[in-house]
């Protein structure tokens, strides 16, 4: 009797990356070692509810929207300082943020490339120069209503995100190369 707990089915995109990725990025960059190529670490998911924080039911709404989009609880993110000229006390809620990883974040990664860059209106690829120094890359949308789970008829109030896309690449070079492999549209 086998024990069948601990099997889980592997994303595409990681397949891809095991596959067709790691090879060609060893080859690419001089690697003697396949562990040593860079690849996703996490992907950050946050909303902030700036102007709309006093409102609780609103930020609550907003968590609930980030829980549909990544597939698992948000955190609440809290107010580290007080700042007077933004209405904003210690501890006060301020935001959400949702950290995937493993299959989930290459299923969030793999449904960001294929189906919400193409919902984005007049899209017309991403900006190759939004990485930082260490082979990050950051995407802001202005509506949460790109990505498929969220209808527009039942949005009360439209909110931003931002997608944090975390790599072990040593810089923006690396980057943007698995970047690109991996089937993000970027512009030249």
């Amino acid at each position: 009797m086998t024990n069948k707990i601990h099997e889980t089915k592997i994303s595409r995109l990681r397949k891809k990356y095991n596959d067709e990725v790691a090879p060609f990025l060893k080859k690419e960059l001089g690697l003697t070692n396949i562990l040593a190529c860079p690849k996703l670490i996490k992907v950050t998911v946050n909303v902030g509810t700036g102007k709309i924080a006093k409102q609780t039911d609103v930020v609550e709404t907003a968590g609930k929207t980030l829980e549909k989009i990544t597939g698992q609880r948000p955190v609440k993110t809290l107010a580290k300082k007080s700042v007077a000229s933004f209405k904003v006390r210690e501890g006060s809620a301020i935001g959400w943020k949702a950290t995937l990883r493993g299959n989930r974040m290459y299923e969030f990664v793999d449904k960001l490339v294929n189906v919400t860059l193409a919902r984005v209106r007049d899209f017309r690829g991403l900006d190759p120069k939004r990485f930082d120094r260490q082979g990050n890359y950051s995407i802001g949308f202005k509506e949460q209503i790109m990505f498929p789970e969220v209808s527009s008829d039942s949005v009360q109030l439209f909110h931003g995100l931002e997608v944090t896309i975390t790599t072990s690449a040593k810089n923006a070079k690396e980057g943007l190369l698995l970047l690109k492999k991996l089937g993000f549209p970027f512009h030249d």
